[in-house]
């Protein structure tokens, strides 16, 4: 069963100055018997507020198809690590994400960046976001 069994623990969690939190998942599995998948991953939970938008029918929207939270999610992954290798390279990840994303996500305009990002995804890709019963019959 090698492989097949997925394992998620959190390893950090990184207050940030803008209020949000990061959390450090580690999800990596074996591969064989000697090799590993090595998998971060980096979530963010951020509650939707109006100010984080143009316009309040913007955070209606929003807020109505995904909810009162979003979700920033980042995953890195290496396989067929060799298993002496895998907490190394675990570390390696963590340490290029600290120091290449960490800087960004800090920023006070992060969550309000995001959260518009989300509603630009949601106008330029209606179709993702509907549900079965909202689409018109043909």
């Amino acid at each position: 069963m090698l492989g097949r069994i997925t394992h998620m623990k959190i390893v950090e969690e990184i207050p940030l100055p803008n209020h949000l939190i990061v959390e450090i998942w580690d999800q990596s599995r074996p591969i064989a018997a000697d090799t590993t998948k090595v998998e971060i991953i980096i979530k963010i939970k951020v509650d939707l507020i109006p100010s984080y938008f143009i316009k309040p029918e913007h955070f209606e929207l929003v807020k109505n198809i995904l909810g009162p939270q979003i979700f920033f999610e980042y995953r890195k992954e290496r396989t067929f690590v060799n298993n002496c290798d895998r907490d190394a390279i675990f570390q390696e990840l963590l340490d290029s994400f600290k120091r290449d994303s960490l800087p960004y996500l800090s920023k006070q305009e992060f969550p309000g960046s995001f959260a518009m990002s989300r509603y630009w995804d949601i106008e330029k890709n209606r179709y993702k976001y509907q549900s079965p019963l909202q689409v018109p019959p043909s």
